[in-house]
């Protein structure tokens, strides 16, 4: 099963009080979502949106049961920093934890796509 994630950065003045939007989309069961966070910087919002789908999906196990995850977003580095292709910085420890969690239980594939195919994107600003 394909799912998206990725996050999208708020301008300051905004009506949230929030930095980001994190959202994640998952084309099967067509499940969309989107959320103001306060990211700290942009990898944060998509670590963010990828534990929210995660946690989703760990939820929701009656959509997905017996499912192979194939996990896609745009940020090269939180792909990397979850995939361990680079050192974690220590202020994302908890998170990727967490990933790692989700990881050894799910067993889900996480890919690189460029910003226009990610469909987490899709109706981002409705």
């Amino acid at each position: 099963m394909d799912c998206f994630f990725g996050s999208y950065e708020l301008p300051a003045e905004n009506d949230t009080g929030k930095s980001a939007v994190v959202t994640f989309f998952i084309p099967d069961i067509g499940i969309r979502f989107k959320a103001p966070f306060d990211a700290v910087n942009l990898d944060h919002g998509d670590f963010a949106s990828l534990l929210a789908l995660l946690e989703f999906i760990d939820s929701n196990q009656k959509y997905f049961s017996n499912h192979t995850y194939q996990i896609f977003g745009n940020n090269q580095r939180v792909i990397n920093l979850v995939n361990q292709r680079e050192e974690s910085p220590e202020m994302f420890s908890p998170l990727m934890e967490k990933a790692k969690k989700y990881r050894d239980k799910y067993r889900f594939s996480l890919e690189w796509v460029p910003t226009w195919d990610n469909s987490a994107y899709d109706s981002l600003l409705d």
